[in-house]
């Protein structure tokens, strides 16, 4: 767990560094948490299966395959909107195509950030296919990644990220879900053994 936070903080130090560039302005940024859960617990880890969600969905090409979710709350996507790219979203049915594709920005930089920090840390070979965003029920998101790309792993690293604007927080969550023989691959490259 200390060598994915690890690699966490470094992907959310990338990441930050290419927002700032992108918005020309500070963006702080935090990995308070990184850990493994089970697959069936992480729509419960976004607010439960039926809390409607903003998720930037790619699938990871090259040696360890496998699939990457950013996931945030539509509160947070407002926030996330409105702190970094100076966008006022004014209801939760109609994103404007201009908020959708800020969003699908953010979430291809804050994704390719943490995949080229993993890539780094295990000299594994590991390519982001071109994302795709979807609003709706985090169960629903989960099954179509599942439904889309066959068996998935039955364990998801999960790292939260916490935005940093003044006072206000946003917090978003990325799933890393390897295919079930990535696993072991990555966990070898990082000098973990499993049992």
């Amino acid at each position: 767990m200390d060598v994915l936070k690890e690699v966490g903080n470094i992907g959310a130090g990338h990441a930050a560094t290419a927002l700032s560039k992108l918005l020309d302005k500070p963006v702080d940024m935090l990995v308070p948490n990184v850990r493994m859960v089970p697959f069936e617990e992480i729509a419960d880890s976004v607010g439960g299966p039926e809390q409607v969600v903003i998720a930037i969905f790619l699938r990871v090409e090259g040696e360890t395959p496998g699939n990457l979710f950013f996931i945030v709350t539509l509160e947070s996507s407002k926030k996330l909107l409105r702190n970094l790219v100076g966008m006022e979203v004014v209801t939760d049915e109609d994103y404007s195509e201009m908020e959708i594709s800020a969003l699908s920005e953010i979430g291809n930089i804050l994704a390719g950030s943490y995949l080229t920090s993993l890539a780094d840390f295990t000299n594994l070979n590991m390519l982001p296919t071109v994302p795709s965003l979807a609003i709706d029920m985090a169960g629903a998101i989960l099954s179509y990644g599942l439904l889309q790309f066959g068996q998935m792993g039955d364990q998801a690293l999960l790292i939260d990220t916490k935005f940093l604007d003044g006072k206000d927080e946003v917090e978003g969550h990325f799933f890393l879900i390897p295919d079930p023989e990535s696993f072991e691959k990555i966990f070898v490259a990082l000098g973990v053994h499993t049992a």
